[in-house]
């Protein structure tokens, strides 16, 4: 697995260095090579970045200072696949990190890269035994602080229980052609093991999503579980006319067009037209035509959209409710996201102008941090007398779903 290996450094190095996205690199290494190994090259890509932290808490016994970055990701993966990957024996972990460094022009440091990773083969420590909740479970001292802050002990551990984990999956049935017995029926025949949870079908082993017949025939599209339940907390229905201002790729809107069964129209919008286009694919996939996707700046009021029946502002967030989908996220500086609470207050002021009298706004983010969540619900509430808040609901990840957070409000007055 000597390529995959480079392959998989290349892309550490990209994230760790030039800031790229994993996601991002993953799907563009996959696309080119298309090898029976990027199920290999995914884990350990995604367990470096994921266990940064507790890697370094491994490492610094035997590291007199901080390595160059290309050695200290050598070292980095040398540790993960000793420590993570049981299917890979100590030896090949050693030995093809050794050569792995002549390949990426770090010859000079073989012998150092060799003596550390023996060393830490031969001393290892229990992860779970870790004091330190920032090494034990690779995340930030800051974050974990504000979750203490934020929701208490008790759920700072089931949050930090759950951020190494792999996230699920959920398929929500088209209710336009099928319910969720009979799409746990479609996709069991496609040898696929799944369980109905709730009103969707939660998939428990490897399928290739794209490649399903039940997908290609618009039975379901991917969605969270938590997400799921804040597009029916907008309690959208036939007839009616609903805006989702912040739309792509396009879960949510889907899931209420369902809902709607069909009739009324729902303006799926986004800022980014290549996104708004996915919008469009995944309606025409799943056989849903009162869908309008279009680009639209959700923090500017557009006067040439209708006024609403109901109205859904999924704003762009910190995103630390979805770490263990994207385990970059949990390293982002809490300084940095402090800009994202003007962005999010505004574009909720500008969506309410949408919402007729008696209608329903819902707020949400897929973040856990009540800067970003119940402060900004409350404050909109306070300084907007037309509007009540009726519900406030924090998911945590240990709940089945990514950690989320939805606001539901009523416009009482004009």
């Amino acid at each position: 697995m000597k390529n995959s290996r480079l392959t998989a450094f290349e892309i550490i190095y990209g994230v760790l260095n030039n800031d790229d996205y994993s996601n991002l690199s993953l799907d563009s290494a996959f696309d080119k090579n298309n090898s029976s190994d990027n199920a290999f090259i995914s884990k350990l890509v995604l367990g470096v970045i994921e266990r940064r932290l507790t890697l370094d808490y491994i490492l610094k016994p035997y590291l007199n200072s901080r390595p160059k970055p290309k050695v200290r990701i050598l070292l980095y993966m040398g540790v993960y696949q000793l420590y993570f990957m049981d299917k890979v024996p100590s030896n090949a972990a050693v030995n093809e990190s050794v050569e792995l460094a002549k390949t990426v022009g770090c010859g000079y440091y073989t012998k150092l890269i060799n003596a550390v990773l023996h060393k830490v083969d031969s001393n290892r420590i229990d992860i779970e035994k870790i004091d330190d909740l920032s090494a034990r479970y690779s995340c930030p001292e800051s974050l974990i602080k504000m979750w203490q802050k934020h929701y208490g002990e008790d759920n700072t551990l089931k949050i930090l229980g759950e951020i190494n984990n792999i996230a699920p999956v959920y398929a929500v049935p088209n209710s336009l052609f099928v319910d969720e017995e009979e799409l746990l029926y479609e996709l069991m025949d496609e040898k696929a093991e799944c369980e109905i949870t709730s009103e969707v079908v939660k998939i428990n082993s490897h399928i290739n999503i794209k490649k399903s017949r039940a997908f290609k025939n618009g039975l379901f599209h991917i969605q969270d579980l938590s997400s799921f339940n804040c597009a029916l907390a907008l309690g959208a229905k036939e007839g009616e006319t609903v805006i989702d201002v912040c739309s792509a790729p396009g879960g949510k809107a889907f899931t209420v067009a369902e809902r709607m069964n069909n009739s009324g129209e729902v303006f799926a919008l986004d800022l980014n037209n290549s996104r708004v286009e996915l919008i469009k694919e995944g309606a025409e996939r799943l056989g849903i035509d009162i869908i309008k996707a279009a680009v639209n700046d959700a923090g500017v009021y557009n006067p040439d959209l209708p006024k609403a029946d109901r109205v859904l502002c999924d704003v762009p967030c910190s995103g630390f409710g979805i770490i263990r989908r994207k385990p970059e996220i949990r390293y982002k500086s809490l300084d940095d996201i402090k800009g994202l609470y003007g962005i999010q207050y505004n574009i909720l002021k500008t969506s309410a102008e949408y919402l007729k009298r008696g209608g329903r706004l819902v707020y949400s983010t897929c973040t856990l941090n009540k800067n970003e969540n119940e402060r900004i619900a409350e404050r909109f509430v306070n300084e907007d007398k037309r509007f009540k808040l009726t519900e406030m609901k924090t998911v945590f990840p240990s709940e089945n779903g990514d950690g989320f957070f939805y606001a539901v409000m009523e416009k009482i007055d004009d």
